[in-house]
């Protein structure tokens, strides 16, 4: 599976979680998916059009899994863009579709401490063996700050692993077929690096 740190867009302010709405997408809103987890399916509003496709129900459970009691992580934020004409045209696939999701460890001062880069390079490791022969997609990952408002005051500057997700095709479904064997793989590799990297008690 391809790869690779990406530079992802400029975050020239910490983020904050939890958030409560976004500027550019004002609709958008915060759930805590952890005490919550029956709005996975129901109030991601990308993906709630392409929910028929195997794709987006793979990426369901990825989300019901990271926020299921026994997780060491949780997500915060995620986004997704369906079938579009692909950015570079000179590449082999007309189309892409394109997505994220944000993690962190679920118990806050772990993501102060430098472990949000040693999961980056767990997710890296684990991914490079799987499905090796897959030009279908790719996955970035970038580092990105943010305020952790439930910590104390003076002390909430911490980090989170931003995972950028694309798949290309030169049909929607082929675009969509690429993207549920692109998660297959990112789910198969969160669930190796969650499992090698549990952070110190």
């Amino acid at each position: 599976m391809k790869s690779y740190a990406y530079a992802g867009p400029a975050f020239t302010e910490p983020r904050s979680h939890p958030w409560t709405d976004t500027a550019g997408s004002p609709q958008a809103r915060y759930y805590d998916l952890t005490t919550t987890p029956s709005l996975i399916r129901s109030s991601l509003e990308d993906f709630v059009p392409w929910s028929h496709y195997p794709a987006i129900d793979a990426f369901y459970s990825l989300l019901e899994w990271l926020n299921q009691p026994e997780s060491v992580l949780e997500s915060n934020d995620c986004a997704f863009s369906g079938p579009e004409p692909h950015q570079h045209p000179e590449g082999a696939h007309t189309l892409q579709c394109q997505g994220r999701v944000m993690l962190l460890f679920r118990a806050l001062e772990h993501n102060r401490d430098g472990q949000i880069g040693w999961l980056e390079n767990g997710l890296h490791q684990s991914l490079a063996p799987l499905d090796p022969m897959f030009d279908g997609g790719a996955i970035g990952t970038t580092v990105v700050p943010v305020r952790y408002r439930a910590l104390p005051a003076g002390d909430q500057l911490g980090e989170e692993l931003l995972i950028s997700f694309w798949a290309w095709g030169n049909t929607q479904d082929e675009c969509l077929q690429n993207l549920a064997r692109l998660m297959k793989s990112l789910a198969s590799a969160l669930r190796q690096a969650s499992a090698l990297l549990q952070p110190e008690p």
